[in-house]
């Protein structure tokens, strides 16, 4: 039988879109969104970001007091496969953007380097600036709708275990694998049937897929029986979706 925990929570979510995030804007009132060449949500819920040292965002910051000034960092989380509509979800956390000070700029650039080992964050203090976003709301929007999460949640949660993996198995699926995801689309709802297929997104709950129709496009999640704790039962859970355990399923990536 199913277990009642079907899909993650709002705040895993976010915190999941926004390890998957490729592109981010700091968002200030009165200037142009700029773009952030790193980001990072640690795990005390406070966001990283580095922005050109000379763009306007770091400078108003370095001059708005210890207090900082009132921002939204808007993450845009892509489909790691080629679909119509590439953007799988948004997520906008707002809150106080404020100064790192330079002594400390390149100590929590080699905090954050342990837990995203970005290349560019060597060019902190050679062209970019870090600013520490303080979070005081978080909202997530795709095909469902748009949920807010409450600041707490958000600190405890944690990414799904297989987040740095997904975009590797939907691409290895869509390629590789079209007749197991044809034999998945079965599952869905008789008017979901007519369209084209994609695997858009995977966790340790159940497969999301894409349904490319002459309607528009339409996402549908298929819930596996059980959560997977590992590789080999993320493997077995999408073969059991396909209805044929026995088929060979996601390989070692």
């Amino acid at each position: 039988m199913p277990q009642s925990t079907l899909a993650p929570s709002t705040a895993e979510r976010v915190r999941s879109a926004c390890a998957h995030a490729e592109n981010a804007v700091l968002a200030m009132p009165g200037i142009d969104p700029t773009p952030v060449s790193v980001h990072h949500l640690r795990e005390c819920g406070d966001a990283v970001v580095a922005v050109p040292s000379t763009s306007v965002a770091a400078v108003l910051v370095a001059n708005s007091g210890g207090g900082g000034a009132p921002a939204v960092l808007e993450l845009t989380d892509h489909a790691p496969i080629v679909v119509r509509e590439p953007v799988r979800s948004l997520v906008w956390l707002r809150g106080w953007v404020r100064a790192v000070p330079l002594p400390a700029q390149r100590a929590l650039a080699g905090e954050v380097a342990k837990e995203l080992p970005h290349p560019m964050l060597l060019d902190v203090g050679h062209g970019l600036t870090l600013l520490r976003v303080v979070i005081k709301s978080a909202v997530v929007a795709d095909s469902t709708g748009a949920e807010s999460v409450d600041v707490d949640e958000l600190r405890t949660a944690v990414p799904d275990p297989f987040c740095a993996m997904e975009s590797a198995w939907l691409q290895h699926l869509e390629s590789d694998h079209a007749d197991l995801v044809a034999m998945i689309a079965r599952q869905l709802p008789a008017h979901l049937q007519r369209g084209i297929v994609h695997p858009l997104a995977i966790d340790r709950y159940g497969l999301t897929l894409r349904i490319e129709g002459m309607d528009g496009d339409h996402d549908f999640r298929l819930p596996f029986r059980t959560p997977a704790d590992d590789v080999e039962g993320l493997s077995r859970a999408v073969r059991t979706l396909a209805g044929c355990p026995f088929l060979n399923g996601l390989r070692r990536i």
